[in-house]
């Protein structure tokens, strides 16, 4: 799978990616910095962006159900406790491999922009309705080196037009600690 995860098929995906928010009407900034592969690091890059900062989380269920779990960046998420609150069997991470398969992505450049990617409507979106309380969300677009600002209401028009039908939860129920 390196070849689907490849610069040149990132960067021909972004560009299929802004065509097709460009198509729904969908307004969005992208801001371009250093890559990064963890909330910690985002923070030091990304300045005083407004709106929600989030984390997306690929993982996979006992049963081999596929989720594309996005949260607030601030939530601890306790793998055990989110599992009966979006109505999978036990969850773990997704591999790497699984990943680029699914979405076209790499570790560290998970985002709901990748479900453009999931053809096949494999991956199951579910989205912490903390982050549909702020004005803007912020997201990787297919790449840990950008970040893109949306919508939240327009992040949902986004994945609907792909054939999802993302759930909207209350993620602070499976916050550890």
């Amino acid at each position: 799978m390196i070849e689907a995860v490849s610069p040149e098929a990132v960067a021909a995906r972004q560009r299929v990616l802004f065509e097709r928010l460009e198509e729904l009407g969908i307004v969005t900034e992208t801001q371009t910095h250093a890559p990064v592969f963890t909330v910690e690091e985002s923070r030091r890059v990304r300045g005083r962006l407004p709106g929600a900062h989030c984390k997306s989380l690929f993982l996979k269920d006992k049963k081999g159900a596929l989720w594309l779990v996005v949260a607030l960046e601030d939530r601890r998420l306790d793998l055990k406790a989110l599992a009966p609150l979006i109505g999978s069997a036990r969850l773990s991470f997704g591999s790497p491999e699984r990943l680029a398969a699914h979405l076209g992505v790499v570790p560290g450049a998970v985002t709901p922009f990748a479900l453009i990617n999931d053809g096949e409507r494999a991956v199951r979106p579910v989205i912490d309705s903390g982050v549909m309380q702020s004005e803007r969300a912020h997201f990787h677009p297919l790449s840990n080196d950008a970040t893109t600002a949306i919508a939240p209401s327009d992040l949902l028009r986004f994945i609907r037009a792909l054939g999802h039908d993302p759930a909207v939860a209350d993620l602070g129920e499976a916050t550890a600690g």
